[in-house]
């Protein structure tokens, strides 16, 4: 079965990682730290890879640079850059796996929940999300 992990953060992780922190983030990250950060999630990467698990990764770009779009009571286009205040969390990366069981993906999301990172950066969950495979599966 197709999981989707995910990693969630807010525009303040972000810029903590740029060394603004702020009361939503007030750890201090150094180039060390997202070095260990990305060196943790590339091995994670590698060993997925490696086992046939992974189908994507990626990491995503900072919510200021995301763009909603909706549609008002006319049917017209609302176009919105980010960030938005109303969201709190906002995907940050995810994995799109394929795993035995959910047990499995269970256990993968785990060690990303243990990223290292620097004292003082908040925790976020990792969610899971089972992918249906048809319509069927949805119903």
């Amino acid at each position: 079965m197709k999981y989707l992990v995910m990693v969630q953060g807010t525009q303040a992780d972000y810029e903590a990682m740029r060394g603004k922190t702020s009361e939503h983030s007030p750890a201090s990250w150094n180039e060390q730290d997202i070095q260990t950060m990305f060196d943790w999630m590339g091995a994670i990467n590698n060993d997925l890879a490696e086992s046939g698990e992974l189908v994507d990764v990626q990491g995503l770009a900072e919510p200021a640079q995301a763009r909603h779009v909706s549609l008002d009571a006319d049917g017209k286009a609302v176009i919105t850059d980010g960030p938005y205040s109303e969201t709190k969390e906002l995907l940050a990366g995810y994995w799109v796996l394929d795993c035995a069981s959910l047990e499995r993906v269970t256990e993968i999301a785990e060690r990303v929940a243990r990223c290292p990172q620097p004292a003082g950066a908040p925790d976020h969950p990792v969610v899971i999300r089972p992918i249906p495979d048809g319509v069927g599966d949805l119903l």
